[in-house]
């Protein structure tokens, strides 16, 4: 009965440390040194919030720079579905949607003249992702540009100052954020003082 009784006590301290104190330690350490993070990394906009740096967004209009693909369930970018499509290279359905977004995307950017990057054609692990590509972002350039109007230099511009380097400068490759790149878009219209789109 002695052994009993001090294996519940030492369960019940244990569920204590492990599932109450140390999450609440652990929360309370980062939302002091780490708010931001702490938080979701969450843009706002006009007091309210318009997305995270984490997740990516299902943009549309060909105002705007597109991310990747996603194949969550039920609709592109559901953040209560991450998931990918698990389709494996040899099978057609996964070619065909390549051939769909490939032939989507010349259609939409008529103007490119460079090679169609392989992250506009393919979803990520997670179906969320928010990052593009240099290329990915330099190729959907000249379809902004024409679109609002804009020079394409200053799109181009726009672009290599959204580029987040590597990390230490040799960890991974620069990316963009879709979310910030397109932020940053609409607030160059309003500086430049054009009609918004």
């Amino acid at each position: 009965m002695n052994m009993l009784r001090s294996s519940i006590v030492v369960l019940a301290l244990l569920a204590i440390i492990t599932g109450v104190a140390y999450p609440l330690f652990v929360t309370g350490i980062a939302n002091v040194l780490f708010p931001w993070q702490a938080k979701g990394s969450l843009i706002e906009q006009d007091n309210r919030v318009v997305g995270s740096v984490l997740i990516g967004q299902n943009y549309q209009s060909e105002n705007y720079f597109l991310g990747r693909p996603s194949a969550t369930a039920d609709h592109p970018y559901n953040a209560l579905a991450s998931g990918a499509s698990n389709l494996a290279v040899s099978n057609p359905e996964l070619n065909e949607a390549f051939s769909q977004r490939s032939q989507q995307l010349r259609a939409q950017n008529p103007d490119a003249t460079s090679i169609l990057p392989v992250d506009l054609l393919t979803s990520s692990a997670s179906g969320l992702d928010p990052d593009i590509s240099v290329s990915a972002a330099l190729y959907q350039a000249p379809r902004i540009a024409k679109n609002r109007q804009l020079p394409l230099k200053d799109v181009e511009s726009l672009i290599a100052i959204q580029t987040q380097k590597p990390l230490f400068g040799f960890i991974g490759e620069p990316v963009v954020n879709v979310l910030q790149l397109n932020m940053a878009l609409d607030e160059l219209k309003q500086q430049l003082n054009l009609p918004a789109h």
